[in-house]
């Protein structure tokens, strides 16, 4: 019996927007995962000087983006053990002998991965979906520790393939996702009021629970 797959999809999320979504239903789709969790962090390691929206709006936020959608779903992982941030842990902790986990990341995450946390253990936990925007350059760098494929401009089937060795944890890279947009620039947008600019990059009821609690005024 195959095991099931799923895709853990974590990040701040401060908000989450267009681009997020469409990387998680595109990966979803090319890879055949049968769900993919969000998983908002409390506190990232790497942020723990900045200012982030409080953990309550982000999961309302991601609640209200992903809630029609029976394929993406959410987890309170991170948020349930704040103590507990970095990658390796999330996944230990999500791990099941029932399911083959998928950890997605972008480009520059996986250019910086070699200063994570026990980096090479996470290699070791799960396989690894890295998105890249059309023409970027992956480091090759980190790819020495593990198995690296290139299944950019490939379809379904040649992506099925791909998969079907599952002997031991890969990473894969994809394309697929067209959509480049900036959280920091949709903060911007919110501080300004314009609304018709929020909806564009945002999902109607997400941009709605901004403006509502004014959650990126000044």
């Amino acid at each position: 019996m195959a095991l099931r797959r799923i895709g853990i999809y974590g990040g701040t999320f401060d908000p989450v927007h267009n681009g997020h979504l469409e990387v998680a239903r595109q990966v979803q789709k090319l890879f055949e995962l049968d769900q993919v969790m969000f998983v908002p962090a409390w506190v990232p390691p790497h942020k723990r000087n900045a200012k982030i929206t409080s953990a309550f709006h982000r999961f309302a936020m991601l609640a209200l983006a992903t809630g029609q959608d029976q394929n993406l779903h959410l987890s309170t992982v991170e948020l349930d053990a704040p103590d507990f941030p970095y990658a390796v842990e999330t996944i230990e902790r999500m791990k099941k002998d029932s399911a083959r986990l998928f950890f997605m990341i972008g480009a520059d995450s996986w250019a910086e991965i070699p200063t994570w946390h026990e980096w090479r253990r996470l290699l070791q936990l799960c396989d690894l979906i890295v998105t890249t925007r059309p023409g970027y350059e992956i480091d090759q760098a980190p790819a020495r520790e593990t198995d690296l494929i290139d299944l950019r401009n490939r379809d379904r089937n040649e992506i099925s393939e791909a998969l079907a060795n599952t002997n031991h944890p890969r990473v894969f890279v994809t394309n697929a996702v067209m959509m480049d947009i900036s959280a920091t620039r949709i903060r911007a947008v919110a501080q300004a009021h314009d609304g018709p600019a929020l909806r564009m990059m945002l999902p109607g009821a997400v941009a709605e629970y901004i403006e509502k609690y004014n959650l990126y005024g000044k």
